[in-house]
């Protein structure tokens, strides 16, 4: 399978839509678990409010919304997105609602108006510049699971520095869109979860706290960040000027911060090197680490 192949099926699989299924599917199971009890009855109803507002109808409109206009399901020229982007605004909106009146789960509720709240930040972006969606629906569900589980929650955010190559490859997103999607739902899923749960007095018990989930999340942006700065601007030797930089990261992550959270940042910097690697002469990583002279984006 070649690489284009390849990125064609990672960036179909993570499509917000759908990596939510997956990703929403965990966390259901983990909300309804009371002790060592779990719940079905709760499971069903969390899942169906789940896959109803989160991703059957965003995908619905997606789909007919491409069909209506004969463009690809990325649906790529920013003007067209605005649509797809408010109805699921609402979706999410209506779900939140719905787990709000009915008590459905507290860390539910607050999370489905995350969702709305963060696409309404990206429809903003997306009347100037076409910030990447992708990377938004895969950071806004990642979040959540690192709020609920801590280091393995992050372990799902191996995908991130994929899914920058994926889209960039596929020509869907510049560098600077891809990275910073991730980084703008990473940030405001957590900080917005911590708010509601204040302003809407709907306390969740055994939340990974603000400060280590805002660790967790450094752990995660920095490598993609200073590679992708790398391409941005000119220095002598790119190379060396990564090694030192990851270096000193390294020290800093290893001497400052908790054990878990420097695994995560090594294993997150690891894929981003690897998948660079695997990238090839197709993507500005590569010739960075492999101190090819390049044009700077």
């Amino acid at each position: 399978m070649n690489r284009l192949k390849t990125a064609k099926h990672i960036s179909t699989f993570t499509n917000p839509p759908i990596i939510c299924i997956p990703l929403f599917l965990i966390i259901c199971i983990i909300l309804s678990f009371n002790g060592a009890n779990f719940n079905f009855n709760k499971f069903v109803i969390l899942e169906l409010v789940s896959l109803i507002f989160a991703s059957i109808l965003p995908m619905a409109i997606i789909l007919f919304w491409a069909k209506k206009l004969g463009t690809d399901k990325d649906i790529s020229n920013r003007s067209d997105r605005y649509m797809p982007l408010i109805v699921g605004i609402i979706s999410y909106f209506i779900g939140f609602l719905v787990s709000f009146i009915f008590h459905l789960d507290n860390f539910l509720t607050c999370l489905l108006l995350c969702y709305s709240i963060n696409t309404g930040v990206v429809l903003l972006f997306t009347t100037k510049w076409k910030i990447s969606v992708h990377t938004t629906g895969l950071s806004g569900p990642v979040a959540a699971l690192i709020l609920l589980l801590g280091p393995i929650g992050a372990l799902f955010a191996i995908l991130y520095p994929i899914l920058i190559w994926s889209r960039v490859l596929l020509k869907k997103h510049t560098l600077s869109q891809a990275i910073s999607g991730g980084v703008q739902g990473f940030f405001l899923t957590v900080l917005e979860m911590y708010l509601f749960v204040n302003i809407l007095n709907l306390p969740i018990y055994n939340m990974t706290g603000l400060i280590d989930s805002i660790l967790y999340i450094l752990a995660i942006i920095l490598t993609p960040i200073l590679l992708g700065a790398l391409s941005y601007i000119k220095v002598k030797n790119p190379l060396k000027t990564f090694i030192i930089l990851e270096i000193i990261l390294l020290v800093l992550f290893f001497a400052l911060m908790p054990v878990n959270v420097f695994i995560i940042f090594v294993l997150i910097s690891l894929t981003s090197i690897l998948i660079s690697l695997y990238a090839g002469d197709d993507f500005i990583w590569y010739k960075i680490l492999t101190n090819q002279s390049f044009k700077t984006l």
